[in-house]
């Protein structure tokens, strides 16, 4: 004989945007990696072609990548990043891309050859800088649609125990119907 199937075990576990600190913890692996990758590429790139130019290109290629990883890890979205998120971090990536460069032009005002090795710490700083700021925008935002308060979590209490429905904020899910006694609101 098989057990019946009640709606409560039809319900499926959500996959639990991750909190703050692990976002970062994320943001910062794969953004970092990508940021550190990047400012070799823009040195490297900055031999051939003007700085300028060069760290945008980077930072296109940089930014397409970025929103891919933030969507499906960082931000725990599960899926490929869409048109609006990549706009949408785009302009983040805009912004970033205004602060390396006014430091670089900065840098360069006040140093006219600087070595390879303050254009990597002035470079990094302010990616770092731009960085958090892009780690705002895009949990406060571009993804902060992963992060829905009505998603429903099933959480097992007992082994073998038909688990009880949960709300993201752990908030139980009553699968009571009010019975013949309770009486219903009259209009008046």
């Amino acid at each position: 004989m098989r057990p019946a199937v009640s709606a409560v075990t039809a319900v499926t576990a959500a996959p639990a945007a991750p909190g703050p600190l692990a976002s970062f913890a994320r943001f910062v692996l794969c953004g970092g990696g990508v940021g550190l990758l990047s400012s070799v590429a823009v040195a490297l790139l900055a031999g051939a072609l003007p700085w300028v130019v060069a760290n945008a290109l980077v930072t296109v290629a940089s930014t397409l990548l970025c929103t891919e990883l933030h969507a499906r890890f960082t931000f725990g979205a599960g899926r490929r990043a869409g048109l609006r998120q990549h706009w949408q971090s785009a302009g983040s990536a805009g912004g970033a891309y205004a602060v390396t460069s006014a430091a670089m032009l900065v840098l360069h005002l006040v140093q006219s050859s600087p070595g390879m090795l303050t254009e990597q710490i002035v470079y990094l700083s302010a990616s770092g800088l731009a960085g958090v700021g892009r780690f705002l925008v895009l949990r406060l935002f571009v993804f902060a649609g992963g992060r829905n308060s009505n998603r429903i979590s099933v959480s097992a209490q007992m082994p073998g125990a038909i688990p009880a429905p949960r709300r993201a904020n752990g908030q139980r899910i009553s699968a009571r119907r009010p019975g013949p006694n309770v009486a219903s609101p009259s209009v008046s």
